[in-house]
C-alpha cells in the first residue's frame, strides 16, 4: 500500500439557509481527515448551523472537531492567515478576497495552490461534459477546476463513507427505536418525514389517515411541522403524538447528522430534503421522496425530473407512480390519490432501492475522488 500524502486543505462553506451547504462540507472535511489522513481546516460564517448537526461544536473562533480545525470565517478575513496546498470553494462561495490575494501570492512564487470549485449535486447531463473543467482567474490567473457530485463514473460521486454501508446493515433497528422512545404497532408503515414547508402535505395526511394500514410518521422538528399543524387545525410541538384514524404523527427533536443516518435506515420510507439528506437516503437502501430546494425559473424541476430519469430506468413498471408522486409533493398537487398509487407497488420499490443503493457503492465515492485528482495534480 503506498504511504499516504498529507496535504493541507481549506474548505469553505457559506451557509445560506439551510443545512445542506454545511451538512456536505462537514461529511467531507471529516472523511477526508479521518480515511485519507489529510489535514483539513474548515470555514464556515455560521457556527451555529455546524452547531446543530453536531453538537459537540463550541461557539469558538477556532477549535478541533473530529479532526478538523474548524474556522469562523468572518466577512473581515484574517490577513495573516496562508492558503492551504488545496482549497475547496464550496458551491462558488467566493473565498475572500484577501486571501485570493495570498493564493496569487503563492503563485507568483511559482507555488500556487489547487482550487476547486466543488458544485451542487445534478443528475442532469450536461454535468458530465463539465466535470473537471477549468477556468481561468481573470485577475490573478489562477486556475479553477469544478468538481460535480454525480450518480454516473463521468462524474464526481457522492459522498459515501468506507464503513456505512456495513454501520447500516448492522444496525439494531428495535435498540434505536426504543432508544428514542419510539413504540410503532407491529405491523404499522413507520415513515420519516423531513420537508421544507409544504402545502401537499394537507391531502397527504388524509391519504395517510385512510390508509388500510396503520402508518407512523415521525417528523423532525423543522419546517414541515408548520404545514402540518395549518393542515391539522392545532398546535404540534416536538414530544407530541399526535393519532388520527390509522395515522399517527410523533414529533421528534431535530437529529445530529450521525442520528439521522440511523433514522434513515429505521423507517419504511423517507421524505427528505435538500442535497445532503437526499444522498444519504440513498445509502439507506429503503423508498426515498424528494423535496427538492426551490430554484429561479424552475431549475429544480429541471433537476427532479433528471434524477427520475436515472431512478427509473431499471424498473418501468414503477415509473409512472413514482413520477407522479414525486411531482406531486414538489408541485402541490393531488397526494392522496398518487400516494395511493404508489403504494400498491411498495415491495418492488423496496427492492428497487435495494439495488440501487448497491449499484450506486461501486463507484468511488466523492471524497475519494477528490483525494485522488487532487493528490495527482498537487506539487
Amino acid at each position: 500500500m503506498p504511504a499516504t500524502t498529507i496535504k493541507t486543505w481549506d474548505i469553505f462553506c457559506r451557509v445560506i439557509d439551510n443545512f445542506g451547504d454545511i451538512g456536505v462540507c462537514w461529511r467531507l472535511a471529516r472523511q477526508l481527515a479521518a480515511e485519507h489522513q489529510q489535514k483539513v481546516r474548515l470555514w464556515v460564517d455560521d457556527i451555529a448551523s455546524l452547531q446543530r448537526i453536531w453538537p459537540d461544536t463550541l461557539t469558538a473562533e477556532r477549535q478541533m472537531l473530529a479532526g478538523v480545525e474548524v474556522r469562523v470565517w468572518h466577512t473581515a478575513f484574517d490577513q495573516s492567515v496562508q492558503p492551504a496546498e488545496i482549497v475547496i470553494e464550496a458551491f462558488a462561495c467566493d473565498i475572500p478576497p484577501t486571501y485570493l490575494g495570498a493564493m496569487a501570492a503563492g503563485k507568483a512564487k511559482g507555488q500556487p495552490p489547487l482550487w476547486i470549485n466543488l458544485e451542487y449535486l445534478s443528475a442532469e447531463a450536461w454535468v458530465e461534459e463539465c466535470h473537471g473543467m477549468a477556468s481561468v482567474h481573470p485577475a490573478t490567473g489562477l486556475r479553477k477546476t469544478f468538481f460535480f457530485p454525480g450518480f454516473t463514473e463521468r462524474t464526481g460521486g457522492l459522498l459515501r463513507e468506507q464503513s456505512i454501508l456495513a454501520q447500516r446493515d448492522a444496525f439494531n433497528r428495535q435498540g434505536w427505536l426504543a432508544q428514542m422512545g419510539i413504540d410503532p404497532v407491529a405491523s404499522s408503515l413507520l415513515i420519516s418525514l423531513f420537508a421544507y414547508e409544504n402545502a401537499a402535505i394537507h391531502a397527504l395526511l388524509n391519504a395517510w389517515q385512510q390508509s388500510p394500514h396503520p402508518i407512523h410518521c415521525l417528523v423532525p422538528e423543522g419546517k414541515i411541522l408548520g404545514s402540518i399543524n395549518s393542515a391539522l387545525g392545532k398546535r404540534l410541538n416536538t414530544g407530541d403524538l399526535h393519532q388520527s384514524a390509522n395515522l399517527t404523527l410523533q414529533i421528534i427533536p431535530f437529529v445530529t447528522q450521525t442520528e439521522y443516518d440511523k433514522l434513515l435506515w429505521a423507517c419504511d420510507i423517507n421524505f427528505v430534503r435538500g442535497e445532503d439528506s437526499f444522498v444519504r437516503a440513498q445509502w439507506a437502501g429503503k423508498p426515498v421522496v424528494w423535496h427538492i430546494y426551490v430554484q429561479d425559473d424552475d431549475a429544480h424541476l429541471v433537476k427532479l425530473q433528471a434524477f427520475l430519469r436515472h431512478y427509473t430506468t431499471p424498473i418501468p413498471t414503477l415509473t409512472a407512480a413514482i413520477n407522479q408522486f414525486w411531482i406531486d409533493w414538489n408541485e402541490a398537487g393531488h397526494t392522496d390519490t398518487s400516494w395511493n398509487q404508489l403504494i400498491k407497488q411498495l415491495p418492488e420499490w423496496r427492492e428497487h432501492c435495494r439495488h440501487w443503493s448497491q449499484s450506486l457503492s461501486q463507484a468511488p465515492d466523492l471524497a475519494q475522488q477528490l483525494y485522488d485528482y487532487c493528490l495527482k495534480r498537487a506539487g
